[in-house]
């Protein structure tokens, strides 16, 4: 059968099976001659033994390949092969053995009921041979055949069935694994938009809405006041400028401007609370790393850069303050930033803390604040706290641990 050409096992055993039965035919039709030399049937066995072998050679080689319109088709192949060797049975009682190999033969070539039929059949002939053969009745000759035949039976149905579930077990290992790696794809992409979203609305999104704000201030004192106006824009184009720088590092490689040269984070908060100093906001950075200076993990700078980012683009937007502080506080075995703001404040426990940011977001327009800051914060296996209350400001702090060196 065609699943000899790939599985060893199964070519080993009908190499097995096919030597046997060559074997059984050539100790056959040699006891015949050595027993019977002058019969006048000595011609008729020879022929028709080399016909069985022919035939039994066309099956297997049909069996190992896979186009086999040049061989007989397997069901008048075994009919063949069958008829042949009934007739030497009857001419020549010796060659009933023959039969073992054919009962393999016959479970692997036809259905189980056509297979047990066939086999009923073969061990009838053997054992009404055996008996002429004999001469005379014997227990063992009348019950041995059907017991070989059973067993045989037996062990070839289990093996079938256990091979049958082993592949259904490999098709279900196949498929599990298939659906998982489709699950891990789909899993990757999602939390690779969410990443990629993230990314946008820390940078290029909060961005234009700066210099959106800054080009409406702009546009209403124009005419009043051409001076601060032009500040404004001219504070805009440098929010361009650095929009611009961001989005090609975006393209690059999504790390943040900012920490592109060699300075680092402490560089890093410095240049960010530079450019969100205006006239209406302070900002001021503290760095307190105890003189250890650690070297953080880049996804550590980068995951506090965009919260810091994030932090005051809802400060600068919602909260009316003139203060806020940047505190970045580097431990043994963590990070911590802090941002804090002498704003209006809102009410921390409410629901504007599960919402996108504080009161006064827009529904539907900015909905990756504060859940943006805790993704990442997430992600790291860190924490994000928000101490607020009406009229009090807010203070939002970020903890990410880090590896202890071992």
């Amino acid at each position: 059968m065609l699943e000899e050409a790939v599985d060893p096992d199964a070519r080993w055993l009908s190499a097995v099976l096919h030597g046997a039965f060559f074997l059984l035919l050539g100790s056959s039709l040699a006891r015949f001659l050595i027993r019977h030399s002058g019969s006048a049937q000595l011609p008729w066995i020879t022929a028709l033994s080399v016909v069985l072998a022919v035939l039994y050679v066309l099956g297997p080689g049909r069996d190992l390949r896979p186009a086999p319109r040049a061989r007989l088709p397997r069901h008048t192949w075994l009919c063949a092969v069958v008829t042949v060797w009934v007739v030497l049975v009857v001419l020549a009682p010796s060659f009933a053995w023959c039969a073992v190999p054919l009962f393999y033969t016959g479970l692997r070539t036809l259905r189980p009921r056509a297979a047990i039929g066939l086999l009923t059949l073969l061990v009838i002939l053997v054992v009404v041979a055996q008996l002429e053969l004999s001469g005379r009745f014997d227990p063992d000759l009348v019950f041995a055949p059907p017991a070989v035949a059973a067993i045989a039976t037996g062990v070839f149905i289990r093996m079938e069935r256990q091979s049958a579930r082993q592949r259904r077990l490999i098709d279900d290992l196949i498929r599990t694994r298939r659906e998982l790696a489709a699950s891990e794809r789909r899993e990757g992409m999602l939390a690779e938009r969410q990443r990629l979203s993230m990314e946008i609305h820390d940078t290029l999104a909060q961005g234009l809405s700066s210099q959106q704000m800054l080009l409406q201030a702009a546009a209403r004192i124009w005419a009043t006041d051409p001076v601060k106006a032009h500040a404004h824009v001219r504070t805009a184009e440098s929010i361009a400028e650095h929009n611009l720088t961001e989005a090609r590092r975006f393209v690059h490689d999504l790390a943040p401007a900012d920490l592109a040269g060699a300075g680092g984070l402490d560089e890093a908060l410095r240049a960010l609370a530079a450019r969100e100093s205006g006239d209406r906001l302070t900002v001021r950075v503290h760095i307190d790393d105890g003189s250890r200076s650690p070297r953080l993990p880049d996804r550590v700078q980068s995951a506090l850069l965009r919260i810091a980012q994030g932090a005051l683009a809802n400060v600068r937007e919602h909260s009316g303050a003139t203060t806020a502080a940047l505190t970045l506080t580097l431990l043994d075995d963590q990070a911590v930033l802090d941002v804090a703001d002498d704003g209006r404040g809102f009410d921390a426990a409410g629901p504007s803390d599960t919402a996108a940011g504080p009161p006064g977001t827009a529904a539907g327009v900015r909905g990756h604040g504060l859940p943006a800051m805790r993704a990442r914060v997430g992600q790291l296996g860190g924490t994000l706290t928000i101490e607020s209350a009406p009229g009090e400001g807010a203070v939002l702090s970020a903890a990410i641990p880090l590896e202890t060196p071992s």
